[in-house]
């Protein structure tokens, strides 16, 4: 079994940029990535963070025909 890494909201913020305001507002709003509870923890796998930063990547399309 591998190794899950929890992260705390200040260390997604050091690590990947998210402010831990804006986490909690996306926690409340049933936003973001998916996070763990752990009784009043909250904890953020890093593996859910890069998966959610993935999905939301906007990729350009390269066809240039359709840019008329």
């Amino acid at each position: 079994m591998s190794e899950v890494l929890l992260l705390t909201p200040a260390q997604v913020e050091q690590r990947y940029g998210l402010p831990e305001r804006t986490l909690e507002s996306w926690r409340h709003r049933g936003r973001g990535p998916a996070y763990i509870k752990l009784g009043r923890l909250v904890r953020y796998r890093s593996a859910d963070i890069e998966l959610w930063l993935d999905r939301s990547a906007i990729r350009p399309s390269n066809d240039l025909s359709s840019a008329a």
